[in-house]
Order: structure tokens, then C-alpha cells, then sequence
């Protein structure tokens, strides 16, 4: 990538991309110009065939996003505050819908719309020192970048409301209980834990990659017998690839397969 970001860094090296949030001054809290940012940078990295895997993580120890930018909101009228949850919808939307693997680096606070970003992931590694939340009714408030949808669906409507309604917190090890997260890992390792999933990930067939996304987040919205339909129709489109020619091959002749895309 080319472009040149004041809030994030962005690194790549070979199939494998790290999106780092860089605020550790703010604990990484997300303003309009880091959701910009962030908007800009995914859609460039999931336009990039090159690019297989995308790690997303926070600078610093403390905090992966720690939230919203609640300085920034509080200034904002009721129309402001919409723009301010369609452009984080936006974002997430963007992430959980890529194509392109995104696995969160979760290395410290996930809160408010720091968990939402980590929820939009496809992948959720957690350092053994994180804490996820949607502390959002503490201040009045309530969750807008899809915190209300998306917890539901990953953690149950019971845990989700408990969480919601409480404001209240939870450690890495709940939080991989309750299934929000899919590793714990201690924090000097997550980075590396993430990356080197991110990299499996990416030595496997991408296109498959893209329509297993494709069918969970589009079947997860549907009565089964239309989501069932819909892994059907995926599944013969997969079979017209070169990469499940050459997987099935390699398979017979036992070797590894070496995947291009197409």
C-alpha cells in the first residue's frame, strides 16, 4: 500500500497484512478521521489479490480500541450522532463482508466500539490480559456500531443483554467461554499467535476463503433452507475454480497444493 495514514500503521509482508490502530495516546479510541483511515485501508487491502490475511490490532500494551471517541461524540446532535454510528456501521460492515480473512489481535481493552470492531473480525485472538465490554450505558448511550446485532449472534440474547445492559466487563477467559473469542494466548504472544493464523490461512485455497465468509455472515441472516440453498449455489461456483482443481490433485497425489486464486 501506498497511502500514508495519521492513525494507523500498516504493514505488509508477502500475503499477510498488520493494520495497527496507532492512538496509544487515546488508547487507540476510534474518531471519525481513525474510521476514515481504517475504511480506506481495508477496502485498498481487499482489493489487492497479494494480500490473503489481514491482522488488525491496537499500538501500544493497554488497548486494542478502548471505544469510541466519546470527546468527539459529545459534542455531537442527534444527526451527527447517526452519520457518526453509519460510518462505524460502514466500517464493520466492510471488514466482516471483505472476502479476505481479518483476524483481531485483541491485545488489551475492547470496549464499546472496540469490541464491535473485533466482532466484525473473522477471527478473534484475545491476549490473556484483555477485557471486552459495551459500556455504553454507563454514559447514556447505547452500542452503534452493530454491538447490538453482533454480540447477540456470537455470544446468545442472554449473555449479550447481560453485557449490554450492565455495562459491566469481562476477562479474555469469559470471554472465550461465552465463545466472542476463539484463542486466549498470553499477551506477549498475540501478535505473533495472530499472525502466524493469518498466514495458514493464507497459504490455503483464498476464493474458498471468500465464499465460506460469504455463506456464514450472508447464511447467518437466512432461514436455513434459504442458507442451505445459498452454501449449494457457493459450493458449485467453488468447484469451478483452478484452486479446487489443483487442491483435489494434490490431494490424489500427495503433495501440498499450491493455490493462485483463480
Amino acid at each position: 500500500m501506498t497511502e500514508s495514514f495519521a492513525h494507523l500503521l500498516v504493514d505488509v509482508d508477502g500475503p499477510v497484512a498488520v493494520v495497527t490502530v496507532h492512538r496509544p495516546a487515546a488508547l487507540n479510541a476510534l474518531h471519525a478521521a481513525t474510521i476514515a483511515e481504517l475504511q480506506m485501508a481495508f477496502e485498498a487491502l481487499g482489493a489487492n489479490p497479494s494480500i490473503r490475511a489481514i491482522v488488525l490490532t491496537g499500538s501500544g500494551p493497554k488497548a486494542f480500541v478502548a471505544g469510541a471517541d466519546i470527546k468527539e461524540m459529545s459534542v455531537l446532535d442527534p444527526l451527527g450522532m447517526d452519520a457518526y454510528a453509519r460510518a462505524g456501521q460502514r466500517l464493520c460492515a466492510t471488514i466482516e463482508t471483505l472476502g479476505t480473512p481479518v483476524i483481531a489481535a485483541v491485545n488489551g481493552f475492547a470496549l464499546g466500539g472496540g469490541n464491535e470492531l473485533a466482532m466484525a473480525c473473522t477471527l478473534r485472538i484475545a491476549a490473556d490480559t484483555a477485557r471486552f465490554g459495551q459500556p455504553e450505558i454507563k454514559l447514556g448511550l447505547m452500542p452503534g456500531f452493530g454491538g447490538t446485532q453482533r454480540l447477540a449472534r456470537l455470544v446468545g440474547q442472554g449473555r449479550a443483554l447481560h453485557m449490554l445492559l450492565t455495562g459491566e466487563p469481562i476477562d479474555a477467559q469469559e470471554a472465550w467461554r461465552i465463545g466472542l473469542v476463539n484463542r486466549v494466548v498470553p499477551a506477549a504472544e498475540v501478535l505473533a499467535a495472530a499472525r502466524a493464523t493469518a498466514a495458514a490461512i493464507a497459504a490455503l485455497a483464498p476464493v474458498a476463503a471468500r465464499l465460506i465468509i460469504e455463506a456464514v455472515v450472508r447464511g447467518g441472516g437466512m432461514p436455513l433452507a434459504d442458507a442451505v440453498r445459498l452454501e449449494s449455489a457457493l459450493f458449485g461456483l467453488v468447484a469451478s475454480t483452478d484452486d479446487m482443481r489443483e487442491g483435489t490433485r494434490a490431494f490424489v497425489e500427495k503433495r501440498p497444493a499450491e493455490f493462485k486464486g483463480h
